[in-house]
């Protein structure tokens, strides 16, 4: 499941840097999600054309986990979901898009913010979450926390 898959991977990153640090530790997570699958972070020109052909004229979900541990030692979670529905993608737009290769290191394949936001036919949720960091949840795991910036 991308949810659980997320949020596993959130926990394990803010543990990681609380065991040799002390203070607010804040890590995130965000797997795309086509159904129960979920979509790789591209390594490559090839996983970014994969994804994208998957994700061609479909809706699929970005999931981002975020993970706080506050000094106490309290964990506090957060998942934002945001559902994203891409046009028909031709062969010869995802040519140009491999070729440009900021898909490359994304998960499923794509970055929002910058050329890929042309995919999206509708978005139903966080914009923000899509790019990588859900910041309202964010900032208000924050603000409970006791957090002040």
């Amino acid at each position: 499941m991308p949810r659980a898959h997320a949020l596993r991977l959130a926990v394990a990153k803010a543990c990681a840097v609380a065991a040799d640090h002390d203070g607010f530790i804040l890590a995130a997570d965000t797997v795309v999600g086509l159904g129960r699958r979920i979509l790789p972070k591209a390594s490559d020109d090839a996983e970014v054309r994969k994804c994208l052909a998957m994700l061609s004229g479909r809706r699929h979900q970005v999931i981002t986990a975020v993970a706080l541990i506050s000094p106490d030692g309290k964990l506090r979670t957060r998942v934002v979901m945001t559902r994203v529905s891409f046009t028909r993608l031709t062969p010869q737009v995802v040519d140009s898009y491999v070729q440009c290769r900021e898909g490359v290191g994304k998960a499923g394949g794509y970055a929002v913010q910058r050329r890929a936001e042309m995919f999206v036919k509708e978005i139903s949720g966080s914009w923000s979450n899509v790019v990588g960091l859900p910041l309202s949840v964010t900032a208000a795991l924050l603000a409970g926390a006791g957090y002040a910036p």
